[in-house]
């Protein structure tokens, strides 16, 4: 059974992306965007990723740091999605065999 305080923490964080993304686009909707703001909104959602993922990978465990080179090897030749379900799948797997 799910905790009352994790339901309510993933009902609001659901919330508070739901509002940043109506948000946005609430208030970009009739503006025209150079081309910097465009490439700055696009690198955004990796820069944000990287923002949450980065502290573990500087904790000096092997497998996110095995996890982190085969993603990086990965981001070379692949998309953002697959690159993800990759990370995701790698990192689980090797914190399963090594720790």
């Amino acid at each position: 059974m799910i905790d009352i305080t994790t339901l309510a923490t993933i009902l609001g964080m659901a919330l508070v992306t739901y509002l940043t993304r109506a948000l946005g686009f609430l208030l970009l909707r009739n503006r025209v965007m150079g081309p910097q703001l465009t490439q700055v909104l696009s690198a955004a959602p990796g820069c944000v990723l990287i923002a949450v993922i980065a502290p573990k990978f500087v904790s000096g465990d092997p497998a996110d740091s095995i996890a982190l080179a085969l993603t990086l090897l990965a981001a070379t030749r692949y998309s953002i999605l697959p690159v993800v379900l990759f990370a995701i799948v790698v990192t689980g797997a090797l914190r399963a065999v090594l720790h």
